[in-house]
Formats: structure tokens, C-alpha cells, sequence
């Protein structure tokens, strides 16, 4: 049993997909394949706030306002895509403006993606919320992905009635 201190301000996960890398990619970075296994609403605007098309992948400097299925619309993410090169690594602010890095590569012969989230508040009052919080809600998220992309399953509830379940 190691005697680390936890690193409270970063986490990674990781998740295999068999699917090509280009496929995964586009998942993160079009607003159609986020709404696919993740988002009810994704719009994204360029640096001159013109909203891009669903199948236009995003850039670099766009903006983005994200709404989750069983939440109401005041219930949103807004951030900032900070690199999105086009075939093999996304990265965008989320809660708190905080950097999440998605890389996705090959190991092993199957895709990984591989989610970052770091630069979170240390803070005894929001480390649990964001640390805590933002990984659970992740580890469902990609969880989805790969439901969605290897068979077709959407695992998330639909629903706004339905409250306090862990698939929203």
C-alpha cells in the first residue's frame, strides 16, 4: 500500500474502444457526435461567435455551451476549446475553466482514450465536488462512449423527471 499523498488538482482515466482513432476524435470534436453519447445540446461558435455546423469539427479559440439529457437548460457547461488538432488530441476548459485533455491513441492493438482533467481547486470545500464529482461523471461519460460506439447503447437517461440516477 503505497503512502502517496493524493494529487487532488489532476486525474486521468482511461478507456479502450474498438474503434478506429478518427471515429473517436470526431466524437469529441463534432456536434453531432457529442450529442451521439454525451451532450443533448452542443453548440460551438468560432472566434467571430458564427455557430458552426454539426458535422463542422471545431478549431482552436471556439467557444462552446453544452446542455446534458435530464437536466433543465439553465443547466450548462460554457468553456473554451483549446486545441483541437484534428485527428488525435482535444483539449477544452470544463467546471472552473479547468483544462481537460482528451487523447486518444493506439496501445496494446486497441484505441485508448485517455481523459485529463487538472488545474482543479485543492481546497477542502470544492477538491470534492470537482475531484470527486467531475471523475464520476466522466467515468460515465466515456463509460457511454464505448457503449454507444462498439453497440449502439445509449446508457444515458433521457428523462427530466427521473432525478438522482447515476446515467445523467
Amino acid at each position: 500500500m503505497s503512502s502517496q499523498p493524493i494529487n487532488w488538482s489532476s486525474f486521468s482515466l482511461r478507456v479502450n474502444i474498438r474503434k478506429d482513432i478518427q471515429i473517436i476524435y470526431d466524437c469529441w470534436t463534432l456536434q453531432a457526435g457529442l450529442e451521439n453519447w454525451f451532450l443533448r445540446e452542443a453548440v460551438f461558435k468560432d472566434a467571430s461567435g458564427k455557430q458552426r455546423a454539426g458535422n463542422e469539427p471545431v478549431q482552436k479559440g471556439d467557444t462552446y455551451e453544452w446542455r446534458w439529457h435530464g437536466y433543465p437548460d439553465e443547466v450548462m457547461e460554457r468553456g473554451t476549446v483549446l486545441e483541437a488538432n484534428g485527428k488525435d488530441q482535444f483539449i477544452f476548459t470544463f467546471s472552473l475553466q479547468c483544462p481537460v485533455t482528451i487523447r486518444i491513441y493506439t496501445e496494446a492493438d486497441e484505441t485508448i482514450v485517455e481523459l485529463t482533467e487538472s488545474g482543479l481547486p485543492t481546497d477542502d470545500k470544492t477538491r470534492s465536488a470537482h475531484f470527486v464529482g467531475d471523475s464520476r461523471g466522466w467515468v460515465f461519460y466515456l463509460t457511454n462512449l464505448k457503449s454507444v460506439l462498439e453497440g449502439g447503447v445509449d446508457l444515458r437517461n433521457k428523462k427530466m423527471e427521473l432525478r438522482n440516477v447515476i446515467t445523467a
